[in-house]
């Protein structure tokens, strides 16, 4: 396939690595999937790295993560587990749906990692320029075999209003709507309409940013299923974190 133009003007090289943080399943302990998590070539934090992409250099910086991504995550053994990998695109990055998808695919079959485990996630805080082109790359990926993600929701330039136009396979609960989500009861009644509207249009949902015992069991409480935050793990750099859950406490015996 004919690569679009901005293939072929991807010059600029990045001295990226990832950190990977699980996704857990709650109901069996285990890694849902990991997501990949941007980082400097010596652990250096995202920002550090973020600050030097400019629309210049935008798409090759997508392409690379998405490579960095995929070959680090098999390199920590992320086949075996059977969890997928998220990874965070840019929609402004992607020029053409099919053709700029061509590199992921011949990286992911050069490591050995199938493609119907991968998660492409896109943030909400990232300004949407064109909803239809943004409607077509989801249509795309999900043709392709590929699971979608929206991130971030709640925080940032659509909420709802992009929600009704398009549907991704997961979304990600902001980590401000779940902060202290047990003692805020605007945050809990907010939560819990969201969770239902969100299952009652067969979308995966995900709590991001949870810290907290008490946080968790709030979530459970709401049918929430998968979970993401420092409670379970904290990101590995260039390792997979196993996650631990909140140890059960039984009820006290009265006396």
């Amino acid at each position: 396939m004919n690569r679009c133009e901005g293939c072929r003007n991807a010059a600029d090289q990045f001295d990226l690595a990832m950190a990977f943080q699980p996704i857990v399943d709650v109901e069996t302990g285990t890694p849902w999937a990991y997501e990949a998590l941007v980082r400097g070539p010596n652990g250096e934090g995202a920002a550090t790295v973020l600050s030097t992409v400019t629309d210049a250099n935008r798409y090759a910086f997508d392409q690379q993560c998405r490579v960095a991504a995929i070959t680090q995550a098999v390199a920590a053994g992320i086949v075996p587990t059977g969890a997928r990998l998220s990874i965070n695109f840019l929609p402004n990055a992607v020029y053409s749906p099919v053709a700029c998808i061509q590199l992921t695919l011949q990286t992911a079959a050069a490591a050995g990692f199938p493609t119907d485990r991968l998660i492409f996630e896109f943030t909400e805080n990232e300004e949407i320029r064109d909803t239809g082109h943004l409607a077509n790359i989801i249509d795309t990926y999900r043709r392709m075999g590929f699971a979608t993600a929206l991130d971030d929701f709640g925080a940032g330039h659509a909420g709802l209003a992009l929600l009704a136009r398009l549907q991704t396979d997961v979304i990600k609960l902001d980590m401000e709507l779940i902060r202290d989500i047990d003692t805020s009861q605007p945050r809990r009644i907010i939560a819990e309409y969201l969770v239902a509207m969100l299952h009652r249009l067969g979308i995966t949902v995900v709590a991001e940013g949870i810290e907290t015992r008490e946080e968790y069991d709030a979530l459970r409480a709401m049918g929430v299923r998968y979970m993401q935050g420092y409670l379970f793990a904290r990101p590995g750099f260039r390792t997979l974190p196993i996650p631990v859950l909140p140890v059960e406490v039984p009820l006290r015996l009265i006396a």
